[in-house]
């Protein structure tokens, strides 16, 4: 099984990528994309689809066992990394099993990644684990640079066994045509 996980924000002191790294050091298999290591442009519905970076991610993301996304919420949404990043490779993510960790400076987005969860779910056909992680600000301490919520820890552990079971169930059925 080689799940992967991405952090999709691009800001140096990144909280969702402190969460991104703790489930990578969980599952011991998996690989790890950091899209700042790929600045992809914007997708205008033409020439971004064939950028030189897009072969190599679709790879990862066709060779995957499952999505893990870490990502910023930014007024009151997903950041336009991940919506990017499915815009450009989006039929790469299709049966894929998706979980989501998302960070935000409050409370009040927590129904941020539903609107992704759904055009995952419809557009590509996406299975996606209806528990998620959501941590603030205050799960965090002053300098951004540890986890400090015991709670959002223990609610990480519990993704990471509901994800590894259901991405094992998931890639061991072969249906029949």
């Amino acid at each position: 099984m080689n799940p992967l996980i991405i952090s999709c924000s691009l800001h140096p002191k990144s909280r969702s990528r402190i969460l991104a790294e703790l489930m990578g050091s969980e599952i011991k298999k998996s690989d790890y994309i950091d899209m700042r290591d790929y600045p992809l442009p914007f997708c205008d519905g033409k020439a971004t689809y064939g950028h030189e970076l897009l072969p190599e991610l679709k790879v990862k993301f066709e060779n995957s066992s499952g999505i893990i996304l870490a990502v910023p919420v930014y007024n009151y949404g997903l950041n336009s990394v991940v919506k990017n990043l499915v815009e450009l490779i989006g039929d790469s993510w299709t049966n894929k099993p998706v979980a989501f960790i998302c960070t935000a400076g409050s409370k009040s987005s927590y129904l941020a990644p539903l609107g992704l969860m759904n055009s995952l779910m419809l557009d590509f056909r996406c299975f996606i684990l209806p528990r998620y992680v959501y941590a603030t600000a205050s799960d965090f301490n002053e300098d951004r640079t540890k986890l400090e919520n015991k709670k959002i820890q223990e609610r990480l552990l519990q993704l990471k066994d509901d994800f590894l079971k259901f991405s094992k169930a998931l890639n061991k059925v072969k249906f029949d045509e």
